[in-house]
C-alpha cells in the first residue's frame, strides 16, 4: 500500500476535537462529523469521500436539518463568508430581476419544505439554480429530502477536496 497524501495523514492523525472542528466546517451536522471521524484512518482521498457518502446516507431528518443549517440561502451568500461567496459565484453580476425571482422562489420553497433550498451551487448560474428550484418545488417532502441528501454529499465532496488541497 502506498503512503497516504500528507494532508490526509495529518487529518487522520488529528486529535478528536481538532478533527471535529475541521469536519464541521465541511458539514454542520454533528452526526455527520462523528460518523466520518469514526471511519479513520483514511489511506486514500476516495476513502474519505466514501465515508462522506456513507455518513450522508445514514443521517436522520434532524441530522439533515443540522447539515442544511450551515448553508446560506441560494442567491444570498453570507456576507464575509468566503466559502458561501465562492460556492455561489454564479450569482455575481446577474440581472437583479433574476435575483428577485430567486428570492420569491426561495420563499415559496421554504414555506413548503421548512428549510432553505439546497443545491450544489458550484459551477451553476443563477438562472440554472432558479430552474432547478422550480423543477424540484413539486417534489413531496420525502423525495425532496433525498435530493437534498445527494446535494449535500456533492457539496461535502467539494469541500473535502478543498480541505485536502485538491481544489482551489
Amino acid at each position: 500500500m502506498t503512503q497516504p497524501p500528507p494532508v490526509l495523514s495529518a487529518l487522520a492523525a488529528a486529535d478528536a476535537a481538532e478533527l471535529r472542528e475541521l469536519l464541521l466546517e465541511v458539514c454542520s451536522s454533528p452526526a455527520w462529523a462523528a460518523a466520518v471521524a469514526a471511519s479513520r484512518p483514511w489511506h486514500e482521498p476516495e476513502e474519505l469521500h466514501a465515508a462522506n457518502a456513507k455518513a450522508m446516507a445514514e443521517l436522520s431528518a434532524a441530522d439533515l436539518r443540522d447539515a442544511m443549517a450551515g448553508h446560506a440561502r441560494i442567491g444570498t451568500p453570507k456576507p464575509g463568508d468566503a466559502v458561501s461567496e465562492r460556492e455561489q459565484a454564479g450569482i455575481r453580476g446577474v440581472d437583479p430581476s433574476v435575483l428577485d425571482e430567486l428570492r420569491a422562489a426561495n420563499a415559496a420553497y421554504e414555506a413548503k419544505f421548512g428549510h432553505v433550498f439546497l443545491i450544489c451551487a458550484t459551477g451553476r448560474t443563477a438562472a440554472g439554480m432558479l430552474a432547478a428550484l422550480r423543477e424540484r418545488y413539486p417534489n413531496d417532502a420525502a423525495a425532496e429530502a433525498e435530493v437534498v441528501r445527494g446535494e449535500l454529499r456533492k457539496i461535502n465532496d467539494i469541500r473535502i477536496d478543498r480541505l485536502l488541497g485538491a481544489r482551489q
